[in-house]
């Protein structure tokens, strides 16, 4: 059974505006993912309530239907999309969009709200779109999606079919652990001339990596936005000193990132309700007019516009 509505929706190469794939970033979906696994995984759906037809898109038909008394034996990432795994084959898509946020709310007892409140999230039951009612290791609870802006979506479609459906056959590698490795990079980006930040952007060299670690990663790793990508690759399309080093300072940042809960800029907020703090040790994004804090540089941070979105770079730092 394919995804009902995968035909009336575009591709993901079509869509990922400038914007959007700004917020959530990848650490922030990762960050999801943790809080919500320990409460959904091995959890039964007792009952789905979805309360409008759609969110960005429509929701696939019979969704509740489809849902109610299935087991979730997993729970993944692929990019920026979460992933339940259930016991029938089928997989349940989840998107955050730009505002979209799960909570967790136990029986019998109050939300999961831990920690200090940086930033109010939203609790107005008309934007509470999608409540799963489940059963399982933690006990009784309801996970609910809410969302103001709508611009998140949900979907169901065969486990087996999902590596081929438009929103994922395109991806690139994901630039967490070990996975993104300096050869595999140059592969990806030999003889390309754009920018480099507009070729790390782009989720078919690099799935889930957005414009904030861009801007991070290339100050550590002392790049200039704009160099052409295809730069960091020699003639026999091997990795070249600089790209090794951009390489791990990806995978740092992301890591670092995940660590500290993510940036949880604007609307983000983790399945606790928290705010990450990963955006505390910002160093270039953001921080315009600010001093580089590379120690000796003196210069300071600058904001310019690439592809109709801010790229914020030291000049002095990143000239290579």
């Amino acid at each position: 059974m394919r995804s009902v509505n995968a035909g009336e929706r575009p591709a993901i190469t079509d869509w990922h505006t400038a914007e959007e794939t700004d917020l959530p970033e990848l650490p922030e979906v990762e960050t999801v993912r943790r809080g919500l696994q320990p409460v959904m995984e091995g959890a039964r759906i007792i009952r789905v309530e979805q309360r409008r037809a759609d969110l960005r898109f429509p929701f696939p038909e019979d969704f509740a239907k489809r849902l109610e008394g299935r087991q979730i034996i997993a729970l993944g990432r692929r990019a920026k999309y979460l992933l339940a795994d259930f016991d029938d084959g089928m997989v349940l898509i989840s998107h955050l969009g730009m505002s979209g946020s799960f909570r967790i709310e136990p029986d019998g007892d109050s939300p999961l709200t831990p920690g200090v409140f940086h930033h109010e999230r939203s609790k107005d039951d008309k934007h509470d779109h999608v409540v799963f009612h489940i059963d399982g290791p933690a006990g009784r609870a309801r996970v609910i999606y809410n969302d103001p802006r709508r611009f998140g979506y949900m979907d169901l479609m065969v486990r087996a079919e999902l590596a081929e459906h438009p929103w994922f056959r395109s991806l690139g590698v994901e630039p967490t652990g070990n996975s993104l490795e300096a050869d595999e990079l140059a592969r990806r980006l030999a003889g390309k001339a754009a920018p480099l930040k507009a070729a790390l952007l782009d989720q078919r060299i690099i799935a889930g990596l957005g414009n904030i670690y861009v801007c991070e990663a290339l100050w550590r790793a002392r790049l200039s936005p704009r160099k052409p990508a295809g730069r960091l690759v020699t003639k026999a399309g091997q990795p070249r000193k600089a790209l090794e080093r951009l390489t791990g300072d990806i995978r740092e940042v992301i890591s670092e990132a995940i660590a500290a809960g993510g940036s949880s800029l604007r609307d983000h907020i983790q399945t606790d309700g928290t705010l990450g703090y990963f955006q505390h040790g910002f160093s270039v994004y953001d921080r315009e007019g600010k001093a580089c804090p590379r120690p000796g540089c003196g210069d300071t941070v600058r904001r310019i516009v690439q592809s109709g979105r801010s790229t914020f770079m030291c000049a002095r730092c990143q000239k290579d």
